[in-house]
């Protein structure tokens, strides 16, 4: 399920593009009191993501400024496998006139919640933000991650390295998601069909207080048909996100052209 929230900015401000970590505090924040109050401190997957705050105002050249004005009107979704989690922010953000994402400042305008459709054939899924995907250390011989790029622990994916490893890493990701969420094993062989690398994208996130990088990459996932179990797959990983990192509001994914149901 998503929630589409409608807001207005509340005064003049400078977009934030390290938002991340004080965006999903706003969601922790919804959650005290609630069921769900202790998902900040799990050790799990969260089951959550959000996209970036949009649209973003242009200049006279089409080109994005990051400096909104008072009553510019912006969008902010918020997506989870979890009817619970959905219905818990929906009530809670209808109790609230304000919201604050670090120093910028919004009126909630509207809340409104809504399931996205996966067809049977012809989709087209985006990451609206950066994937983010590791590869573990053990893994290095396996993909041939070049000897001048490995780290101790993980490396972030990257293009220069093979898109096999890309494939194998989201592939296990969502399994491992969807297994642990539904307490059942995914029997499909491959999940996705056809893949479509745009770019690649540096993000700063402050994290225990120290803005560290994280390595993501944008795409555009094409399929021709689909099977019921693929279509269940999708959809939940439509819910929680691609990747890595989606309770930060990475690995974002829009259904294009498709209609709310």
């Amino acid at each position: 399920m998503r929630l589409m929230l409608k807001l207005k900015a509340s005064k003049d401000f400078v977009y934030d593009q390290k938002y991340y970590h004080k965006a999903a505090g706003v969601i922790y924040s919804l959650l005290k009191d609630s069921p769900l109050d202790t998902l900040h401190d799990s050790k799990s997957y969260k089951f959550f993501c959000f996209s970036n705050i949009f649209p973003l105002p242009k200049n006279q050249n089409g080109e994005l400024e990051f400096s909104v004005k008072k009553g510019s009107e912006m969008n902010w979704l918020i997506s989870s496998p979890s009817t619970l989690f959905i219905r818990i922010l929906e009530e809670k953000l209808k109790e609230k006139k304000e919201i604050n994402i670090g120093e910028m400042s919004f009126y909630l305008e509207s809340v409104k919640s809504f399931e996205l459709k996966i067809p049977k054939r012809n989709l087209k899924l985006v990451s609206a933000t950066p994937i983010i995907i590791r590869i573990p250390e053990r893994n290095y011989d396996i993909y041939n991650i070049p000897k001048e790029f490995r780290k101790k622990r993980y490396v972030y994916w990257r293009k220069v390295y093979s898109l096999e490893a890309f494939i194998k890493q989201i592939e296990d990701n969502l399994r491992k998601k969807y297994e642990k969420f539904y307490g059942t094993k995914i029997e499909l062989d491959n999940i996705f069909e056809i893949f479509c690398f745009k770019k690649e994208v540096v993000s700063y996130v402050t994290l225990e207080g120290r803005d560290r990088m994280m390595v993501g990459s944008i795409w555009e996932f094409h399929f021709t048909h689909l099977t019921e179990e693929q279509r269940k797959i999708l959809k939940f990983g439509v819910d929680c996100g691609f990747g890595e990192r989606n309770s930060l509001g990475f690995g974002f994914i829009n259904v294009i052209s498709q209609k709310h149901i």
